[in-house]
């Protein structure tokens, strides 16, 4: 963990959302970016209705009727305000940004975790105890919207170190909507 002084609160989003495709290293990110942050993380997957772990177990994709109830828990969570707030949520496509954004009733900011389909896979070969399995993968980037310049959204390259990621997270969050 770097050893560099955290940012001024002033420059840290209430409201932030790590997203990206299964793998990508939303939990792993999502800690370690809060504690840089002094923010509360979340994980999405504990919002999840138990319906939608059950079908992702199996190997069966979620559709977007599925993910509707998710992505609302995910912006009621965010709504609670209780300091900055950082969830995992894979937020793939745009529709699913502005909903979240809608609910929680203020700006969020999407902090993408762009990487190839060949590093995710790795890594979701190499995790222990996940209910998403390798084989969903394809849907995950099929889905994907990466977020648009007139997104309130960065985008982070996954494929270095988790402390470089996250200084690179810290460095672009100054010129956001907070």
């Amino acid at each position: 963990m770097s050893t560099a002084a955290s940012p001024h609160p002033s420059n840290i989003p209430r409201r932030m959302v790590l997203m990206g495709v299964a793998g990508c290293g939303k939990s792993s990110v999502g800690a370690a970016l809060a504690t840089r942050c002094s923010a509360v993380y979340r994980d999405g997957d504990d919002l999840h209705p138990a319906e939608n772990i059950t079908k992702m177990s199996k190997g069966i994709p979620l559709a977007d009727a599925d993910r509707w109830p998710w992505l609302t828990r995910v912006a009621i969570a965010l709504r609670a305000d209780i300091g900055p707030t950082i969830i995992g949520c894979s937020a793939l496509k745009r529709a699913y940004r502005q909903h979240i954004e809608r609910i929680a009733g203020s700006p969020v900011t999407f902090i993408h975790l762009a990487g190839t389909a060949e590093v995710i896979e790795k890594r979701i070969k190499e995790r222990q105890g996940h209910f998403m399995p390798p084989a969903l993968l394809a849907s995950q980037f099929a889905a994907l919207q990466p977020p648009g310049p007139d997104e309130n959204a960065i985008s982070v390259d996954i494929d270095q170190p988790l402390d470089a990621v996250v200084e690179a997270i810290v460095a672009q969050l100054g010129g956001l909507r907070k």
